[in-house]
């Protein structure tokens, strides 16, 4: 059966190159364009947001997963970078973005090629069934550095 689901924001214009966003599950924060762009530092941009979101919903499903996978995770952690074309008339558009998760596990009794394999693959699951991820045309890279302890 088919479902959908709807996700609110609200965005309030504050004056000059500032906004102020209220997010349907309760946070709130302002926000400007990039400095590059005729903003401010030290706030949420759209481009943050942007790269943010496809980090944090990869990450969230791995987490979900790992579960599945019986992962024996220790800790998860992840760079993202979005790599931004300009274009001669100004547009602009994601081309890519790179994670870089650096994920500890148990082996426990596993060899730890047989445990390596399972994190690409939940790795890989995470990829593709994240939301973010199949709603952007961006291109999306995974360079794992995946460490197995005892």
């Amino acid at each position: 059966m088919v479902r959908t689901a709807t996700y609110h924001t609200h965005v309030t214009w504050k004056g000059a190159h500032w906004g102020h966003i209220q997010m349907g599950n309760g946070p709130e924060m302002d926000f400007s364009a990039p400095p590059d762009a005729h903003g401010h530092a030290g706030v949420l941009t759209p481009e943050d947001a942007f790269v943010a979101a496809v980090n944090t919903c990869i990450t969230m499903m791995f987490l979900w997963t790992s579960e599945r996978f019986k992962l024996d995770l220790v800790s998860y952690e992840c760079e993202a970078k979005g790599t931004k074309l300009i274009e001669l008339d100004r547009t602009e558009i994601f081309t890519s973005v790179t994670l870089r998760p650096k994920v500890v596990l148990r082996a426990g009794n596993e060899e730890r090629t047989t445990v390596e394999r399972r994190v690409r693959r939940a790795l890989e699951s995470a990829q593709k069934y994240s939301l973010v991820a199949n709603s952007i045309k961006s291109e999306i890279r995974v360079d794992p550095d995946i460490e197995i302890v005892s």
